[in-house]
């Protein structure tokens, strides 16, 4: 039996700043935070040391453990409230502003670069004006970008710093929730353990969010439905999306696609990166990054389609399960296909793919058909989006650019909370970060940290 101040789940952002504005602002308080992975120095992905395929380890390595999935991300800090998650919904966009900017400053403390893109709002005027002319809606966001390999050594900092202050567990993690009269107690552990805890903090990322959704099901804590997001990561060469990427690193672009009405955005924006596998609890997933220095001759992105679905649907994440897993079962992972081949109705075969101009960053991609894994409505929609990216940046359109899938976002069904992100029902209880539905980006979850941490320390 253990009795702590706060109890943290997840040492994701959200979480870590959670802790660390705890700890400055309440140096004496007892505090834990619980991660189911290792810490940064321990954390490692088989498939990036020589795997032929994914092993799809039990735990992956590049989603779970200190800094969460956007610890091997490419540390992209998008700084404006309108991308990257919905903290407005909750507070004014001035408070948002606010959290984002002392956010930012927290990770310059602890190594971040100083050059921000996207800032000069010329550009930005003369960009926007070009997507409006091919229907598409650019979006504001500056972007300060430290490279994955510069990310690690900024989170490994912040887990060396509250080494010091905090209780740290790794290769732990919560079972269920203690909760008493409406009001939480602390958490049981999986090894056993018990925390009792006066405050406790879920920010589980979205590795955890099915935990989430069925821990908060039992405990009979109110949730709505999110978006879907599902769609494809596609890759081409650099110099197609150059005019945007010299100028503003990452362009948010959003397009509503005519057949169906759908809202498709462009997400995760890597000039010069690298394609990447995740492992979601079997599942394989593709993602993508870069560094600061190690480049590529490709950019890749997601294009991701949001459906909003009513009642009675209530699954989001396992409706996004189950269309990754068909990719899956098709090719054994991740499938890969030149956008003219979807035009032609035809499955990519290795062959197809070797006579292409752009060599794939993925290696381990098996060639194949997504016509049979995305549904019909979202392929159409994604297929609109790329012919509307064409208009903007000539060559989005080839015959030859990649596209892998199934790239998906799991988000919980959002959890009905106060504007101090405190669960309605259930005291003490506080939920951020984009396991929660809350957050999508490194820069808003932490900034939800911040909120909750400051709502703790003020009771």
């Amino acid at each position: 039996m253990y009795n702590y101040n706060v109890a943290i789940i997840g040492a994701g952002p959200a979480g870590i700043f959670a802790a660390l504005e705890i700890t400055k602002l309440k140096p004496e308080w007892k505090v834990i935070l619980i991660e189911k992975g290792d810490r940064i120095e321990n954390r490692k992905c088989l498939l990036r040391e020589g795997y032929a395929k994914c092993p799809t380890c039990k735990k992956c390595g590049l989603l779970c453990g200190w800094g969460g999935a956007g610890a091997f991300s490419d540390g992209k800090l998008t700084l404006t409230p309108d991308v990257g998650g919905h903290l407005s919904e909750y507070m004014s966009r001035g408070e948002v502003e606010e959290l984002i900017d002392y956010a930012d400053k927290y990770y310059l403390k602890f190594g971040a670069t100083e050059e921000v893109f996207g800032t000069d709002r010329k550009v930005y005027d003369e960009l926007e004006r070009q997507a409006a002319l091919a229907e598409l809606r650019l979006v504001y966001s500056p972007v300060r970008h430290l490279g994955t390999e510069r990310s690690l050594d900024v989170l490994k900092n912040m887990q060396d710093f509250l080494d010091e202050h905090i209780t740290i567990l790794n290769g732990v993690s919560a079972e269920s929730l203690i909760v008493e009269c409406e009001q939480v107690k602390g958490i049981k552990l999986n090894n056993g353990d018990t925390i009792c805890a006066q405050y406790t903090i879920i920010a589980p990322g979205r590795e955890g969010a099915d935990w989430l959704t069925q821990e908060f099901a039992k405990n009979k804590i109110g949730m709505v439905n999110n978006a879907v997001d599902v769609g494809v990561r596609v890759e081409l060469p650099a110099p197609v999306f150059e005019p945007l990427t010299s100028k503003l690193y990452e362009s948010k672009l959003i397009y509503h696609a005519p057949t169906f009405g759908d809202e498709v955005r462009t997400f995760c924006m890597n000039p010069n990166g690298e394609v990447v596998q995740e492992n979601y609890n079997g599942i394989a997933t593709v993602n993508g990054h870069s560094y600061a220095e190690m480049k590529t001759k490709n950019t890749n992105f997601a294009l991701l389609v949001s459906e909003r679905f009513t009642e009675p649907f209530k699954e989001p994440i396992r409706y996004g399960q189950h269309i990754a897993s068909l990719a899956n079962m098709l090719g054994g992972g991740i499938l890969v296909q030149r956008f003219g081949d979807l035009l032609d109705g035809r499955r990519s075969t290795p062959d197809r793919i070797k006579s292409s101009i752009i060599t794939p960053t993925l290696s381990c991609a098996t060639p194949g058909d997504l016509s049979l894994v995305i549904p019909y409505r979202q392929m159409t929609s994604i297929i609109e989006m790329l012919q509307a990216l064409d208009k903007l940046c000539p060559g989005t359109a080839s015959r030859y650019t990649l596209l892998y899938g199934i790239e998906v976002k799991f988000y919980s069904a959002r959890v009905k909370l106060t504007d101090k992100l405190e669960t309605e029902g259930v005291k003490n209880l506080f939920t951020i970060g984009d396991g929660a539905g809350v957050t999508r980006g490194l820069i808003q979850a932490s900034a939800s940290g911040i909120h909750v941490a400051r709502t703790i320390c003020s009771r």
